[in-house]
C-alpha cells in the first residue's frame, strides 16, 4: 500500500509492506512540525516507518532524514548515491535558522541495485529500485508489482515531447514504459493513472 504524505512542497510516499515500511523522500529542512501533523492526520506514527530512501539528494527531498534517523528510522542509500549524500549541506548552511544536521551516512545501509528486489521482499514489498539519471546523477525510481512507480523529480510523461534534445530523459521513460506502468507518482506533479499501458 502506498500513502501520499504532503506537508510542504514535495509529495512524499510511505510504502507499507506486510513486514515493514519505507518512506520515499522527505520535504525541506524545518518542516518537522508539519510532518508530525500530516502523519497524525493519516494515523501514522514515526515508529511505523522502518526505512527512508531518497529519490535523490536535493534539499527538498532529504531535509528531515537526519531528524528521522535520530528517531530510529534507518536510512537506505543506493550505491549510486553514496557520493551525493552531502550535496545539500552547503545549501542548508546558508539557512542556519533551519538547524539542519548533515546526514551521518556511517549509520546508513548501502544497497546495491541488484539486491533491491530481495531487500524489498524482506519488507513484504514486491518491487524494485532503478536508476533514473536524467534529473540528477543520483536519481532513482521505485517500481512496484502493481504498476505503481514513484518517480521523484523525473519530468512528467506528459511533458516528454517538449524535451526533444534530452536523450537521458527519453531513456529513463523508455525503461519505465517498457514495464507497463499503471500509476505514476511524482514529487511535484499530480498523480497520473494509466488504464491501458499498451497504448502509451
Amino acid at each position: 500500500m502506498v500513502t501520499k504524505i504532503r506537508y510542504g512542497n514535495t509529495n512524499t510516499f510511505l510504502i507499507k509492506g506486510t513486514k515493514g515500511s519505507i518512506l520515499i523522500d522527505t520535504d525541506y529542512a524545518g518542516t518537522l512540525p508539519q510532518f508530525y501533523k500530516a502523519i497524525k492526520e493519516l494515523g501514522i506514527k514515526v515508529s511505523d516507518i522502518d526505512y527512508v530512501l531518497a529519490t535523490h539528494y536535493h534539499p527538498d527531498h532529504i531535509g528531515l532524514i537526519s531528524e528521522l534517523m535520530k528517531q530510529g528510522v534507518k536510512l537506505i542509500i543506493m550505491e549510486s548515491q553514496a557520493n551525493h549524500v552531502h550535496y545539500s549541506d552547503s545549501i542548508f548552511a546558508r539557512e542556519p535558522h533551519l538547524n539542519y544536521k548533515p546526514i551521518d551516512e556511517s549509520k546508513a545501509m548501502i544497497l546495491k541495485f541488484e539486491d533491491a528486489p530481495s531487500f524489498l521482499e524482506s519488507l513484504g514489498i514486491n518491487g524494485n529500485v532503478e536508476r533514473t539519471q536524467s534529473h540528477s546523477e543520483d536519481g532513482i525510481c521505485i517500481s512496484l508489482s502493481d504498476g505503481t512507480f514513484i518517480l521523484g523529480d523525473l519530468e512528467p510523461l506528459d511533458y516528454l515531447d517538449a524535451y526533444q534534445d534530452n536523450p537521458a530523459l527519453k531513456d529513463d521513460w523508455n525503461k519505465i514504459l517498457s514495464q507497463k506502468p499503471r500509476r505514476l507518482l511524482y514529487a511535484h506533479a499530480n498523480e497520473r493513472l494509466i488504464s491501458n499501458p499498451d497504448t502509451v
